[in-house]
């Protein structure tokens, strides 16, 4: 049986511990990010869902046969000044190499052209160089770059635009 890959828009049972945990059980070997990660994570991902407007932001889960195996945020809620912020793009091992991230960011950028939006920014780190790879790909560009620790461990942080307009 080949295996089914699906993109939904919006909140789907389990969604929320799920991306969690892909977040959780990539960052930690590769990254040694801990608890204190993942905490933010949850925090962040279950005070975003519990404030989700459709109209403004976008919510886009991956499965496979039904199971969560990816995710892409677009968090709208200061968009108007700041831009709109996308956050938990996040896939498993079973989808990496697939196309799926690119399905993903295709979705997430569309939605914020769409809501004419005038730029999209993220904030990632060096060294998750396929990540980039997307993003350069579909126009973001590099605007800032510093060590930080916003994630419990330091690294060099570095935040990435699109301008839509």
């Amino acid at each position: 049986m080949k295996d089914t890959i699906e993109i939904h828009r919006g909140y789907i049972p389990g969604a929320i511990g799920r991306v969690v945990e892909l977040h959780g059980t990539y960052y930690h070997p590769y990254w040694h990010f801990g608890a204190f990660f993942e905490a933010k994570v949850a925090g962040e991902l279950a005070e975003f869902i519990g404030r989700y407007d459709p109209q403004r932001d976008g919510f886009w889960i991956a499965t496979v046969n039904g199971r969560v195996e990816g995710s892409i945020t677009i968090d709208g809620i200061h968009a108007a000044h700041e831009g709109a912020h996308l956050r938990w793009f996040i896939l498993s091992d079973a989808l990496r190499g697939q196309g799926v991230g690119t399905r993903l960011l295709d979705a997430a950028v569309a939605f914020c052209r769409h809501n004419s939006y005038s730029r999209i920014y993220l904030w990632t780190f060096a060294g998750l160089h396929a990540a980039r790879h997307l993003y350069e790909k579909a126009g973001f560009t590099l605007v800032d770059q510093h060590r930080g620790a916003q994630w419990g461990v330091e690294v060099t942080e570095q935040r990435f635009e699109l301008p839509l307009v």
